[in-house]
């Protein structure tokens, strides 16, 4: 397993007048939606850069060759001073084929969640590279801010933006185990971060505070995956939890465990903070931002309060 030594490597910050480049690395969207989301950025005063050269196969924006050179190209483009995905779906880890890290020239914020999860655990362990768990063009962004699957605009725009720290954020969840610690936050979904495993980079949980969500998972599937990371020592050294809300992921039988409730009974012997119910991610609320790779401390008391120590961009 590549082990992170070294310090976390900030992006530039991002705010009115930035060019931001849109990049599919996984799935197709909908004309209409992608529409949406870039006038919401468009809203903000960022200039938007978008190469939609590729032409859908199946489930993935594009053949992986040309989804790598979109990404690639915007990356390493003057023109370009921030990425934002498309959407997630599937097919991200077909662009760590083209050893990715080889080709990476420039550092910039790299902004999305679900399928990404993949890319930016790539970006942590291999480059110690901060990115961004936060809305898509055609995923948060299309709905608008505050918006029902929506994002929060607040949190999105510090993430980017601010180079001061000591911002804090309110998680909106509630305590499944009370409590306050210090770490470096680190995750995002559930079952792509599990992907990791026994991969080059595999994801180093150690003095973590960690994210895990995920959506449409019945709670036997969640026990599972938990039960994996617990099996392959991934919450050893762990300082703290935050957990989504899960959505569409009710008990199949009446009566059956809840998600809640089987996050509680694998992650409290842990002993250490755990937060449940965050709009992280997959959620139907107004998505929270979260910078990964920076240090934060977690209080799991109330609705929980994640306080980032430092800032995530730099000047």
């Amino acid at each position: 397993m590549s082990g992170n030594n070294g310090s976390p490597r900030k992006p530039k910050a991002l705010a009115a007048g930035s060019r931001l480049g849109v990049f599919a690395p996984a799935s197709p969207a909908e004309s209409v939606e992608m529409i949406a989301g870039l006038a919401e950025l468009k809203r903000h005063g960022f200039q938007v850069v978008v190469n939609q050269d590729a032409k859908a196969e199946g489930y993935f924006a594009g053949p992986s060759l040309e989804r790598f050179n979109g990404f690639l190209g915007a990356l390493n483009s003057d023109m370009v001073d921030g990425l934002v995905a498309l959407r997630g779906g599937y097919g991200s880890n077909y662009l760590l084929e083209f050893e990715l890290e080889k080709s990476l020239a420039s550092l910039k914020c790299v902004i999305g969640f679900s399928d990404l999860t993949t890319l930016q655990i790539f970006f942590w362990q291999k480059c110690n590279w901060i990115t961004f768990y936060g809305p898509m063009v055609a995923a948060g962004l299309n709905a608008g801010a505050g918006a029902r699957k929506g994002y929060d605009e607040n949190s999105f725009l510090q993430a980017i933006g601010r180079t001061e720290s000591g911002w804090k954020l309110r998680l909106k969840g509630e305590p499944v185990l009370a409590g306050e610690s210090m770490g470096r936050v680190l995750g995002g979904c559930m079952t792509l971060l599990e992907a990791t495993i026994g991969t080059p980079w595999e994801l180093d949980t150690r003095d973590a505070i960690l994210v895990l969500e995920d959506r449409a998972m019945k709670p036997y599937q969640v026990d599972r995956v938990l039960m994996h990371l617990k099996q392959a020592g991934k919450f050893e050294g762990v300082r703290g939890i935050v957990l989504g809300d899960f959505p569409e992921s009710e008990p199949v039988v009446a009566g059956a465990p809840t998600v809640r409730q089987v996050c509680a009974r694998i992650l409290r012997p842990l002993g250490v903070p755990i937060v449940y119910g965050a709009p992280i991610g997959h959620t139907v609320r107004p998505m929270l931002t979260i910078p990964l790779g920076v240090t934060a401390r977690l209080d799991a008391d109330g609705e929980g309060t994640l306080e980032f120590l430092e800032p995530a961009v730099g000047t």
